[in-house]
């Protein structure tokens, strides 16, 4: 059902309004042959367009099955136009380099129907009008009638509700006027058909009911129609929500192909003057980024091989290395009986003294993190290092659990070698005391610098890279460290040798798969763990192996997973051998820490240590107390808390 109420339309004309229609009220039937006629300029048209949902009313509304279209969006018109609707125009608007039969099914392009439905629905549509032996034709092979027939099959294929012809006899004879009348009161026998038309003869000769117009107002309707509420509740209510609009990207493909087919040379000259437009603009854009590109390059290069390193203290050392240019002592007259002392410690420890210099770091860090230094726009990263240690370990080592961070293989071992050395070099390979080291939180720069040659990047603090040299290797210092070899057996191999016993030392090479490497775990220790509250006080537990076991069990896992190599022609400066771990990962730890329950209880009494229950000594208290000192403190603690 169809219904307009005070429908006007108004268009602007510079500064006065064209008024086109003018209130029109008019209610259709499901199904009649309605003609509207009237002179030129009364409207005609302007309202077929409205009904079509082609044109927007300016007042008035527009019901549909009982529906208002006032809210209609563009998609809800789409959809009605598509299946609701059927458009039959005088020019027949037919595309000229097509056949019929894809004319014609080019009206189901957008309603989601498969190639195969669309050409049976098309020939079948086109047999209907009489044109089932002309599929393969064009349309400038077609006379005027036959083209009228083709534009009718177009609008009837979709099945439509409503049939919309404007003047479809006006560009015809006589004879074939009568043909297309004949075959549009046929279709009207089962849906709504609304026909613009000059010609009153034909009009009352065919048509179920008149409607004339004049100056956009309906001055006669022969047959008028008011649909009951009751009506108007049931189409409402019969109403089902229009199909969406959609073409396959296949269909569209061949549709836009076949376009561009009609009129080759105008394609290739359109794509060969676009081509050398693209072309040049790409090479202006390809050299100035690549020029860009090997700037930022040459910059992450510079800053990955030298990094500025900025430490709590820091002494200058070139003065220190100048010293031995002056070792000659002018006050003392030398001969060649004796020996002589030259003073270069003490000058060492003055030299060191007065070049000693203390940065305050949290202030500076305070003033990075502001954002007002302008630091952020001239480095590639800033990686910030604590005195906090990173205390790992790996419980399902080769020679059981042991501690893999900080690394104290070699103390293990006997041998005295400082712990925290930076970096001993071997073969082109990079071997660090401490296997863990912090990656930079550049990603880019990490992407440039390192390849990924079995699982990922980490991507969040718990996650952990091992980074291996340009050939996939390791040194065994580094198997040792992390528990993937028993360093039992090197003790052992040391012990044999100070006791004078042949030594056998393990030379073969150690080949493990990736996916052995990827998914190994490790556990990361909160150093206040070490701790437990024993009554009031709070007791080292890190000699208790019980206790340790099973804080260790309940600690947080640590996943290596990925392994990484450096680029080919990579400059960063981070050793291979080593665990790569997120910064994130220490400032968890640090909140672990500081949210610790014996750290919250220090800061509760930032006065008493924990540990003892005692006060701090303060620099006014004596350096030791004398029993009378003990026996009145302890009068002071209540009797639970006496010893």
């Amino acid at each position: 059902m169809l219904e307009l109420q005070n429908i006007t339309k108004e268009y602007p004309n510079g500064d006065s309004l064209v008024h086109a229609l003018r209130g029109i009220s008019v209610c259709f039937r499901k199904n009649e042959f309605v003609s509207v006629l009237g002179p030129s300029g009364c409207g005609k048209t302007t309202l077929l367009n409205i009904i079509g949902g082609l044109d927007r009313y300016t007042k008035g509304d527009l019901y549909i099955n009982g529906v208002s279209t006032k809210q209609y969006r563009d998609r809800d018109w789409d959809a009605y136009r598509n299946h609701s609707i059927g458009f039959v125009f005088q020019s027949y608007n037919l595309i000229p380099h097509q056949s019929v039969l894809s004319n014609v099914e080019l009206a189901l392009t957008l309603s989601g129907v498969s190639k195969k439905e669309r050409r049976a629905r098309a020939k079948a549509v086109l047999e209907q009008v009489g044109l089932g032996d002309q599929l393969h034709k064009r349309p400038n092979q077609m006379s005027g009638g036959q083209m009228q027939r083709v534009a009718i099959a177009r609008a009837l294929v979709n099945n439509p509700s409503i049939l919309l012809a404007d003047e479809p006899t006006g560009a015809l004879d006589s004879e074939t006027s009568v043909q297309i009348m004949e075959l549009l009161k046929e279709v009207a026998k089962d849906r709504l058909v609304i026909m613009v038309t000059h010609n009153p003869e034909l009009a009352s000769q065919y048509s179920t009911r008149i409607i004339r117009l004049l100056d956009g107002s309906i001055i006669d309707d022969s047959m008028p129609y008011e649909a009951a509420a009751e009506e108007k509740e049931e189409a409402r209510r019969c109403a089902g929500k229009a199909k969406k609009t959609s073409m396959s990207f296949f269909t569209a493909l061949s549709l836009s192909f076949n376009n561009l087919m009609t009129k080759k040379t105008r394609t290739i000259l359109i794509a060969f003057a676009g081509s050398i437009g693209i072309i040049g603009i790409a090479l202006i854009l390809s050299m100035s980024n690549g020029v860009q590109q090997l700037i930022d390059r040459m910059e992450r290069e510079t800053l990955s091989s030298y990094p500025l390193t900025i430490e709590k203290t820091t002494i200058d050392f070139s003065s220190m290395m100048s010293m031995r240019d002056n070792m000659t002592s002018d006050d003392v007259t030398h001969d060649d009986e004796h020996i002589y002392s030259v003073n270069v410690m003490s000058s060492m420890m003055d030299t060191m003294l007065a070049g000693a210099k203390t940065n305050n770091l949290s202030q500076f860090k305070q003033f990075i993190d502001s954002g007002e230094s302008g630091i952020e726009a001239l480095t590639s990263d800033i990686t910030y290092s604590y005195s906090t240690p990173l205390t790992i370990y790996n419980l399902n080592g080769k020679g059981g659990a042991q501690q893999v961070n900080p690394n104290h293989l070699f103390n293990d071992l006997g041998v005295g070698m400082q712990e925290n050395s930076s970096v001993m070099r071997s073969g082109g390979l990079g071997m660090s005391m401490d296997v863990w080291t912090q990656l930079s939180s550049n990603e880019a720069l990490l992407s440039t610098q390192y390849d990924v040659i079995a699982g990922q990047m980490p991507q969040q603090y718990n996650e952990v890279v091992l980074v291996v040299n340009d050939k996939n290797q390791v040194t065994d210092f580094t198997l040792y460290s992390l528990g993937l070899l028993d360093p039992a057996e090197l003790k052992e191999a040391i012990m044999d040798a100070a006791a004078g016993n042949e030594v056998e030392i393990d030379t073969s090479t150690h080949v493990y798969a990736l996916d052995e490497i990827v998914g190994t775990e490790f556990k990361l220790l909160v150093n206040t763990d070490y701790f437990a509250k024993e009554g009031d006080l709070w007791t080292d537990k890190s000699e208790d192996s019980t206790y340790m076991t099973a804080v260790l069990e309940q600690a947080e896992t640590i996943t290596v997973v990925g392994v990484i190599h450096p680029s080919e022609g990579a400059t960063t400066s981070m050793n291979n051998g080593v665990i790569g771990y997120r910064g994130d990962l220490v400032s968890h730890l640090l909140d672990k820490v500081n949210t610790s329950a014996i750290v919250l209880e220090q800061k509760a009494e930032p006065d008493t240590d924990v540990f003892t229950g005692l006060p701090f000594r303060t620099e006014e208290e004596p350096v030791s107390y004398t029993m009378d000192d003990l026996t009145a403190y302890i009068a002071t603690l209540p009797e639970e808390g006496q010893v």
